[in-house]
């Protein structure tokens, strides 16, 4: 009986756990943009100009 009495005290911490860090990530705006990050990999990133750089050596 005592097994089961720790089982469900650890779950209940585990799951306190998890809504603190949920509640802390709301509160924080972690999840304020949905919308642009899946749209990001459709763009390519910038190269830089390694022509102009070697130019501009000693």
């Amino acid at each position: 009986m005592n097994i089961v009495l720790l089982l469900i005290l650890s779950s209940v911490i585990a799951a306190a756990a998890f809504l603190i860090a949920f509640l802390w990530a709301t509160a924080t705006g972690q999840y304020d943009d949905v919308h642009t990050p899946a749209l990001r990999v459709l763009f390519e990133d910038e190269q830089p100009d390694t022509q102009s750089n070697l130019n501009h050596g000693t």
